[in-house]
């Protein structure tokens, strides 16, 4: 497959009134044509941050270096007009809330009607016809009835649908999905992941996936990326990073998965939490920012940065002391 997406060094800095916060350093990722990456990691670690990054979605004071490759152009250096186009046609992103991501203002019609004007040069019925056929696309049902709705009138779960219709209204490249089954009951969540792997599978579009989920991950990914404190701790093919978590961020996670036949109440069948708290980004360390919470931790990690470095084929980890392979894959 060839690769639609690279980024490269990704350093994102953000201002507040307190000084300069580094959100996300040196990150680095692709997506090939067709793939399925996965950004996991707990909130706060630097996701979604990176994700606004990508199309210079983030405010205007914060500051994004590196690389952002898409099809040959760098997205952090395009002219503003030439990103705005590229925006909503090429890559589509659908937003963490659809509640506040959807304008209360206007009806589901309007907006997929703008996305479709703007991009396509659709107006009137044609508009109309295909933003039905976008509802239905997504499973809404009676799409003429709903295309009249105004956000409020609709569901959390068919608002999500409503937004994913949105991003595909252009046929995008490269969707992005921030947290698509967050605040959902469980019911809903499964449709909107069903809705997904079709949509994957007819379409054959690349998706970044934006989760802490490693439920949703297992289902749709092909590929995970694991960040912790805005930098990446490993990256590996999905079947491989579940069967051998290589760091011990990855596998703390993966030991707090809930298990199949596990009771309420059975002390022996307690959740493994990660021992400690997520560091403050204003006050990272140089030195390995998981180290604090580390099972595996020795002095150097507490000296110096671990640089992500192949362990095997398609499977890098950044860690001086990583779980050795044989407990990796019994751990998970």
């Amino acid at each position: 497959m060839a690769e639609l997406i690279s980024v490269r060094d990704l350093e994102v800095r953000l201002s507040d009134r307190l000084g300069v916060v580094v959100a996300v350093r040196d990150v680095s990722l692709s997506v090939e044509e067709g793939e399925v990456v996965a950004l996991v990691g707990e909130s706060g670690c630097g996701k979604s941050v990176t994700a606004l990054a990508l199309l210079r979605l983030l405010p205007p004071d914060a500051h994004i270096s590196g690389s952002v490759t898409f099809q040959g152009r760098d997205l952090l250096r395009l002219p503003l007009k030439e990103l705005r186009a590229i925006r909503g046609r090429d890559i589509a992103m659908v937003f963490q809330e659809p509640m506040t991501s959807l304008n209360p203002s206007f009806t589901i019609g309007n907006q997929i009607g703008e996305v479709l004007r703007l991009h396509q040069g659709l107006r009137g019925r044609a508009a109309r016809d295909r933003a039905a056929q976008l509802l239905s696309l997504v499973r809404i049902g009676s799409p003429e009835q709903r295309l009249r709705s105004y956000p409020h009138q609709l569901s959390g779960g068919m608002r999500q649908r409503a937004m994913i219709a949105m991003a595909l209204a252009c046929d995008p490249k490269l969707l992005i999905l921030d947290e698509p089954t967050t605040a959902l009951d469980v019911t809903t969540q499964a449709q909107i992941l069903d809705i997904v792997r079709d949509l994957r599978e007819r379409l054959g579009m690349s998706i970044l996936l934006i989760t802490h989920d490693l439920g949703v991950v297992a289902d749709l990914a092909d590929r995970v990326a694991v960040m912790y404190a805005g930098s990446k701790v490993e990256d590996a093919l999905v079947h491989r990073l579940f069967a051998q978590p290589r760091h011990p961020y990855t596998a703390g996670l993966l030991r707090a998965l809930p298990r199949r036949g596990r009771r309420a109440g059975d002390a022996q069948e307690r959740l493994t939490e990660i021992p400690g708290l997520v560091p403050v980004l204003r006050e990272l360390p140089s030195a390995c920012a998981f180290a604090p919470r580390c099972p595996r931790s020795q002095d150097d990690c507490s000296r110096q940065h671990p640089t992500l470095d192949a362990c095997e084929p398609d499977h890098s980890v950044a860690c001086f002391h990583p779980e050795p392979p044989a407990l990796a894959g019994a751990s998970a």
